[in-house]
């Protein structure tokens, strides 16, 4: 896949928005090794007061907390997920929480664009954020 400019995302306010909706994040591809972008931003969004949920392939735990392999998997509600997998994954996703029917965020780290997938959550009502860093936006809006 090509690398894509995001078409279909959320502005600033609307992220504020988001930050103060949210209490429930599925890291998608959460690594537990603690160098990992994907782990620091967690370890971020954890200290500020939002139950992480990881979803990675092995472990059980990541942050103290119970790891799934899936979306599917997940037995309580999820508010958002935050994606660490290459955009390529992405449509199988935005599937995943389209069938969940209870995420209301689907975010795309910096770097990460799948428009086709973004413009399919957004139609299913979801806020869609693509190729920027929860944690780096969090702390410039609620700060």
């Amino acid at each position: 896949m090509e690398c894509e400019f995001p078409t279909v995302n959320s502005n600033k306010e609307e992220m504020r928005e988001i930050f103060n909706m949210v209490k429930t994040i599925a890291v998608l591809g959460l690594s537990p090794d603690e160098s990992k972008a994907s782990n620091r931003v967690a370890r971020y969004l954890q200290s500020v007061g939002y139950k992480i949920v990881p979803v990675y392939p092995k472990g059980e735990t990541i942050l103290g907390e119970k790891v799934y392999r899936s979306l599917a998997e997940i037995p309580f509600e999820i508010d958002m997920v935050d994606i660490f997998r290459k955009p390529a994954a992405f449509d199988a996703i935005a599937d995943a929480c389209i069938a969940r029917g209870d995420v209301k965020v689907f975010w795309g780290q910096v770097g990460l664009v799948n428009n086709d997938a973004a413009q399919k959550a957004k139609d299913a009502g979801m806020k869609v954020v693509q190729n920027f860093c929860s944690m780096v936006e969090h702390r410039k809006l609620m700060s």
